[in-house]
């Protein structure tokens, strides 16, 4: 019975991830979208410029929404970590999108204004699911492990290492780092 509550709970778990990464998808798309064709259509820029301008723009404002917002549950690796693999795995996907629009444009010759944006929808879709696995895989990670106590068997929270230093009879606990042997911080 244990093991399907927890595979309910997983798959709610990651159900809500990809609702919440999926509506900042749809917001990062229009943003992606509004600025290739500003650029591509308006300016007259070339569509892999068009779509690299347009792409830098809207990771960065993903990065923030599902660092804040879709996977704020999960552990802090820190700001230069999570935001240097997140660009190098939205480069990734930015390949993944380029080589439909390129293999549209160049190729099958598609060089309308629609011919080129199917590209980029179909080529965002693939890359998005690209995007969606490693996420989860290496940028955002998982929280810490989940500790039970006998007072609260059905509590699901992460428990802090001070927290469970503090609960440890004295004789158990190590000097904390820079503490001086003998001397407990606090006196």
């Amino acid at each position: 019975m244990s093991l399907l509550v927890d595979l309910r709970t997983r798959v709610r778990r990651i159900a809500r991830e990809l609702a919440k990464f999926g509506s900042v998808g749809a917001i990062a798309f229009v943003i992606t979208f509004a600025t290739f064709n500003l650029f591509k259509v308006g300016l007259g820029i070339g569509p892999m410029t068009s779509f690299t301008i347009a792409t830098v723009i809207a990771t960065t404002f993903a990065y923030f929404a599902n660092r804040y917002w879709t996977f704020r549950h999960r552990e802090r690796s820190g700001l230069r970590r999570e935001y240097t693999l997140f660009f190098a795995l939205n480069g990734a996907g930015l390949v993944i999108s380029q080589i439909f629009i390129s293999f549209g444009y160049y190729v099958l010759h598609q060089t309308s204004a629609i011919g080129v944006n199917l590209a980029m929808i179909i080529g965002t879709g693939a890359a998005t699911v690209f995007r969606f696995w490693t996420y989860r895989k290496w940028v955002f990670l998982p929280s810490a492990p989940v500790v039970q106590t006998a007072s609260a068997p059905a509590a699901s929270q992460a428990v802090s290492p001070q927290a469970v230093r503090a609960s440890m009879p004295a004789q158990q606990r190590r000097p904390q780092a820079g503490a001086s042997a003998g001397i407990r911080p606090g006196r």
